[in-house]
């Protein structure tokens, strides 16, 4: 990844951004089933199908987007882009992967609020009762990959001790610092060397500059945050892109710090966006557009939703440009392997402590609430059916249990 191969690069790409936007949108209106299964989606289409890049260049920079803040399957389709057709491709790849669910949300939520009677009610409720077996099902799926021993796991409850005496974004942030800090001192870091290479037309300039933009924005954002609400709503989404580790899922608790605590969303549109969002194609983090559109004060709408979704991309962007040039090297350290693995498990305990609050406390009122909540766990987690169809059977649901009562 050395500035004379990014050159050559950037004066010989491979493919069109015209190719790279066509491509990404076949997968934007196809990719159902989270980050993980976008990746396995990204590796059929891309590495088999087209032969973009080896199976090895692809591993390696999955494993780049896995390590860093952000929605790893839109940082991967970005960078993919890049590979392909330059920073053109790179904004392609990432317009044509998020607009399709960006759409679908935004629709969803400017027609939400006219929705009543015991079909619209119920098919809402099933909605956030839905997201309780999908937020289980992912806190189940991330302990066993990042807390698989006693130490890490340790780190989870602690984190949620943490968020017990701090809730809210500071209390977040100062669980994934003591995470990181106890994956430190417990050192399990290999150091191993990878092997694998990735080239990116990043020199190190402009990686350096993407790094001051990342953090001069999470600095300036908050003090531009007084002179008007759009400049809040931005820092808001951008501070909770920033600090997404393990998984798109973790944005949920992030999200809702965001823009429920402060009022600026009701609890109830939040879980119902949130379902809705499980049932569409895409990354996860189009969720926002949702938020955005539905905003107490303004700027909502579909200004609103601009914003938001893409402060909340932003950062992930600029942290993974920023990193691209270095990677190689540091990934194969040990202090910063034992740095992930603390701060990943930490993020196992801040998910599960938004599994009871709000997702649990706000969506289960009764035992028939409980029932279907369960019930969609099981589906998910034992008959394997796709988010996006246990999110309609909850919603039939949902009316049916609305008919009854």
């Amino acid at each position: 990844m050395t500035d004379s191969t990014s050159t050559a690069q950037t004066q010989t790409p491979a493919g069109t951004p015209a190719e790279v936007f066509l491509t990404f949108l076949k997968l934007g209106l196809t990719s159902f089933g989270g980050p993980i299964a976008h990746l396995g989606y990204f590796r059929e289409e891309l590495v088999h199908r087209r032969a973009w890049l080896s199976d090895h260049a692809y591993a390696d920079l999955v494993a780049l987007c896995q390590f860093l803040p952000g929605p790893a399957s839109s940082q991967a389709g970005f960078a993919l882009g890049m590979m392909r057709a330059g920073w053109l491709g790179a904004l392609a790849a990432f317009t044509a992967f998020t607009l399709p669910s960006a759409l679908i949300l935004l629709v969803f939520a400017m027609s939400a609020a006219s929705i009543s009677g015991p079909v619209g009610t119920g098919a809402l409720h099933g909605l956030k009762i839905v997201a309780v077996a999908i937020v289980a099902q992912a806190v189940w799926g991330m302990a066993k990959n990042l807390c698989p021993d006693k130490e890490r796991a340790a780190i989870a409850v602690a984190a949620v001790a943490v968020l017990a005496f701090m809730p809210g974004a500071f209390g977040m942030v100062s669980a994934i610092l003591i995470g990181a800090g106890a994956g430190l001192a417990l050192s399990r870091g290999t150091g191993t060397p990878v092997s694998g290479h990735v080239t990116m037309p990043v020199s190190r300039r402009g990686a350096a500059a993407a790094l001051v933009a990342f953090f001069g924005l999470l600095v300036i954002l908050p003090l531009l945050a007084k002179y008007g609400q759009a400049f809040a709503v931005a820092d808001s989404f951008y501070r909770a892109g920033s600090l997404v580790f393990g998984g798109g899922h973790v944005v949920l608790p992030l999200l809702e710090a965001e823009v429920v605590q402060p009022g600026w969303v009701s609890p109830d549109a939040f879980l119902a966006g949130y379902g809705a969002a499980q049932a569409v194609p895409g990354p996860l983090f189009t969720f926002a557009a949702y938020l955005g559109t539905v905003l107490g004060p303004q700027p909502n709408g579909m200004v609103g939703a601009v914003i938001a979704l893409l402060s909340v991309f932003l950062p992930g962007f600029l942290i993974l440009i920023g990193v691209l040039p270095f990677w190689d090297r540091f990934r194969s350290l040990a202090t910063a392997q034992s740095l992930m693995q603390g701060a990943n498990a930490a993020v196992v305990g801040i998910l599960g402590a938004a599994l009871y609050s709000p997702v649990f406390t706000s969506a289960i009122g009764n035992m028939r609430d409980f029932r279907l909540a369960l019930f969609c766990f099981v589906l998910l987690m034992s008959w394997k059916l796709p988010p996006w169809l246990v999110v309609v059977v909850a919603a039939v649901c949902g009316v049916g249990l609305a008919l009854i009562s």
